[in-house]
């Protein structure tokens, strides 16, 4: 994913450059002098050059991407006004695929840290699962809450786990 992200990237940026190009090399209009089309393209190639090494600098991995082997799958159904895992434990330092999906209408989860610091967020649909990467490096007590309006007991729909150290 992150690889055609660059690309797609690359390539509206080649499109704007050829647009900008075209335009700064027009031959309507007054004659310009001999150095300002060598200017301006010297300009445009630092501009270029520079948005693709803010593009590639600013391009982190995305937690929508699939874990690695050793990933730990946590699988989280919703429903009107609950959340389920098939965990309450999470080992800390462990890469965590979030398996999640919904029973009966949209949900929002987002997982909390021990601060009630958003880390992790994620939709929860019906009939489809959405995958989310995380490792946790604090201990303590996380917490699931709905982050879209679901109905009249939103409020409550709140859920638990521990993210533990692993006894050497």
């Amino acid at each position: 994913m992150q690889t055609t992200i660059l690309l797609i990237t690359l390539v509206l940026m080649a499109a704007t450059l050829a647009l900008i190009l075209r335009a700064v090399l027009a031959t309507d209009g007054p004659p310009p002098s001999d150095t300002a089309p060598k200017t301006r393209i010297r300009l445009l190639w630092t501009l270029v050059v520079f948005g693709v090494v803010l593009s590639v600098a600013t391009l982190r991995e995305w937690p929508h991407t699939s874990a690695g082997s050793d990933s730990m799958v946590v699988n989280i159904t919703s429903g009107q006004w609950w959340w389920e895992t098939d965990t309450t434990e999470i080992p800390l330092g462990q890469q965590v695929e979030f398996h999640v999906t919904s029973d009966d209408v949209n949900h929002g989860l987002g997982i909390y840290d021990p601060d009630m610091r958003l880390v992790v967020q994620v939709q929860a649909m019906p009939t489809y699962t959405n995958k989310v990467v995380h490792t946790f490096d604090q201990p303590g007590t996380y917490q699931i809450l709905c982050m879209e309006f679901c109905g009249i007991a939103h409020h409550d729909m709140a859920y638990e786990f521990d993210v533990v150290e692993e006894n050497s």
